[in-house]
């Protein structure tokens, strides 16, 4: 875990990790779909510039979607809704604005939308390969305590020991997974949410407790790697698949908009198995959700998975336009 990357001096403005590997993911994003539409007859700028708009509706999305999830923190504070600094993005949100934002860029300019769409969405699992690396090194995204082999331990006031050591009633845990003594905290809220104290104001036996002993943070699943280890696989299936309807136009599964509408089945798939795992995101139970209990994430993804179904029904019966006209 490394959630900064540096500060700047004499302001002491902390840089997160988690935006630079965000913009990584970006730049290696755009790189790809312009190699992917050299052959679009249409301008090459339009990519840039959709780009361009599309990150900033991206972030812009990901704010809302967290503040959404966690507004609690934000209801003392109104002003920390706009501190995106301080951190607190959630990628799914980025993506849903960010793909709508590019949409209707390419309808106001006419631009062959399905075409675009399915390089985008080879783009768009390159950049979750990078976004997720940055989840983990941010310490957010987490998983749940395990005993598998490959299971990561984050540091003392990390997301994951914060999340171990209170309840998470919108987790429906009434039990911190994590029992640690009253004194480690600064004072306990109303709602039972405990705040540590700063790591340099611990003892020195409390300090060695935290980091090696019996108080340290339980082994998690690195769930952002898991799923930027699958974002790779379904970018390179997305690209075979995308290559495939190139070269055999007119079979089944090859219209344009599929590679697209796969995307986002496969995607909303990965998502959801990944959530099982995943101990950060709370519970829904609104009117909306069809999977009662079932995360936030888990919800969208089964909408995801339900439109790329139908999308790629419907792309099949409409007739192609020419990509290069």
């Amino acid at each position: 875990m490394h959630p900064k990357l540096f500060e700047i001096p004499i302001i002491n403005w902390p840089i997160s990790t988690y935006g630079p590997m965000l913009v990584v993911g970006f730049l290696v994003a755009i790189t790809l779909i312009r190699l992917l539409s050299r052959n679009f007859k249409t301008d090459p700028q339009h990519i840039t510039n959709a780009a361009l708009y599309a990150l900033i509706g991206g972030v812009v999305g990901a704010r809302v979607f967290y503040v959404i999830h966690y507004c609690e923190k934000y209801q003392d504070s109104f002003l920390d809704v706009f501190r995106v600094w301080q951190g607190g993005l959630e990628l799914l949100g980025g993506v849903v604005v960010a793909v709508a934002v590019i949409l209707i860029y390419m309808i106001y300019h006419k631009l062959p939308i399905r075409h675009y769409l399915d390089v985008l969405a080879i783009g768009l699992m390159a950049a979750l390969v990078f976004g997720r690396i940055g989840c983990f090194l941010n310490g957010c995204c987490f998983g749940k305590p395990t005993d598998s082999p490959c299971s990561v331990r984050f540091p003392y006031d990390s997301y994951p020991y914060n999340s171990q050591v209170n309840p998470d009633l919108k987790r429906n845990r009434s039990e911190s997974q994590l029992k640690l003594p009253i004194y480690y905290f600064t004072y306990i809220d109303d709602n039972g949410y405990g705040y540590l104290k700063p790591f340099h104001e611990l003892s020195t036996k409390q300090q060695s407790e935290v980091l090696e002993g019996k108080y340290r943070c339980l082994p998690v699943h690195p769930t952002q790697l898991y799923t930027s280890a699958s974002a790779a696989f379904l970018c390179l299936l997305l690209y075979l698949f995308w290559r495939r309807s190139q070269k055999s136009a007119g079979r089944f599964l090859t219209s344009p908009g599929s590679t697209f509408s796969l995307m986002l089945i496969l995607y909303g798939i990965m998502r959801f198995i990944i959530e099982y795992l995943r101990d950060d995101n709370p519970f829904e139970y609104g009117w909306w959700a069809v999977y009662k209990g079932g995360t936030v994430s888990q919800n969208l993804a089964i909408y995801m998975t339900v439109l790329g179904v139908v999308l790629i029904v419907i792309f099949q019966f409409i007739k192609p336009v020419n990509q290069k006209s």
